[in-house]
């Protein structure tokens, strides 16, 4: 903590779960020490990436793989290689679209302020209506429409829960009319078994999250899929001062794979470095590792610890559920104030990240006057810690 206490940041304690604006989560030590290894050394960042997309590929049965800096770098990513393909001149144009088809289709109840990822590559966003009782062929009937329209691309997110058509029917539709299918699985793991079922649905590209749940390093991600995107992929984080002759992948050009290298691509302010690379590959394999029904069990007893402890008061009512919306289904409390707290859950959540040792939640069910409180960051003494706080904001309040 002495890092942090230099600078007067306080740290805090975190209900929120793996969050991107509190730091992910922790780093094992075996990633911590792969990292330390991995900076000691310089590599061919493309040669690493390769090597990294082929365990990636091993572990999702996707047919390629390249780490990103965090899944929404992902998207940005996968949908310029939707739209350049192997096309130097287009990779370079990039984001600028102009003349060229840049319309990806999705679901209207898909739609969210996460949108901003996939139009950062210049496409832009065809929302259409399905209803999720419509046969296949009615679905095909609405992505035809939108495939004439001129979209070039789909995309699918996990992040509304299970809101929408199916996966597989999506994408099913979408191949129909030769659209693929880019998919948005950041916060769906857990469970472990989507590494390899969402990939394997048929969606082109997927992008996964590495800094969450698999614990590694907070910036970076990973997307899988199709090789001849995951190639366009590379390309498009190419290092501009490449001479053709000597470049690394010079048998790309002699295979007729590309016509040059790149001079520039979307990819530059995405750029992994070998670190990072490194501890994201060795924090994945030790999620596969994991024994993780204990996960489930140390997260129900935390969120034990809280209901419990909480259970007495008159200003809250706190209950356990797995967690509303979707995000991840792992066990929560959900904490509601009752009318006998003189304070509002905003002024309740500005009070508690007040305090000595700030405590924060995920504020996203704000508006519908809950909390959830998160388990997989907590530790034993952090839920024991967590309910001493409550206890002290609440019981001033009532």
């Amino acid at each position: 903590m002495k890092l942090y206490e230099e600078l007067g940041v306080t740290p805090v304690l975190n209900a929120a779960g793996p969050v991107t604006r509190y730091g992910g989560s922790v780093l094992s030590e075996r990633v911590l020490a792969a990292m330390a290894e991995a900076t000691r050394s310089f590599v061919r960042l493309d040669e690493l990436q390769l090597a990294a997309g082929r365990k990636l590929a091993e572990w999702t049965g996707a047919e390629a793989g390249y780490v990103t800096t965090g899944a929404a770098a992902g998207l940005t990513l996968g949908a310029a290689a939707i739209l350049a393909g192997s096309d130097v001149v287009r990779m370079e144009k990039l984001p600028d679209t102009s003349g060229m088809p840049n319309r990806f289709i999705l679901q209207r109840v898909h739609l969210s302020d996460y949108d901003c990822a996939i139009r950062a590559s210049g496409a832009r966003l065809l929302p259409i209506d399905c209803e999720e009782d419509w046969p296949p062929e009615r679905v095909a009937e609405e992505v035809g429409k939108a495939a004439r329209e001129g979209a070039c691309g789909a995309v699918y997110v996990f992040r509304t829960g299970d809101r929408g058509m199916p996966l597989e029917v999506w994408v099913q539709a979408c191949h129909r009319f030769g659209l693929p299918v880019l998919v948005d699985a950041s916060v769906r793991l857990p469970p472990v078994e989507n590494l390899r079922r969402i990939p394997g649905s048929g969606a082109d590209l997927v992008a996964f999250s590495g800094g969450k749940a698999i614990q590694g390093p907070q910036n970076t991600g990973f997307l899988v899929g199709r090789r001849d995107l995951i190639e366009s992929v590379l390309l498009q984080n190419q290092d501009m001062d490449v001479n053709a002759e000597t470049w690394f992948l010079r048998k790309w050009i002699e295979e007729g794979r590309i016509s040059r290298p790149p001079r520039n691509g979307i990819g530059r302010g995405f750029k992994v470095s070998k670190e990072g690379v490194i501890g994201l590959l060795v924090a994945l394999e030790e999620y596969l590792a994991r024994d993780h029904k204990a996960d489930l069990m140390a997260w129900r007893r935390r969120v034990d610890e809280v209901c419990l402890g909480l259970r007495d008061l008159q200003a809250c009512r706190v209950e356990r559920a797995m967690q509303p919306g979707g995000s991840y289904p792992v066990p929560a409390a959900v904490l509601r104030l009752t009318e006998k707290s003189r304070l509002t859950l905003s002024e309740f959540v500005y009070a508690c990240a007040r305090l000595p040792r700030p405590v924060v939640f995920e504020e996203g069910t704000l508006r519908n006057r809950f909390l959830v409180i998160h388990p997989m960051c907590l530790s034993d003494e952090d839920a024991r810690a967590l309910v001493k706080s409550v206890r002290e904001v609440l019981k001033g309040s009532e």
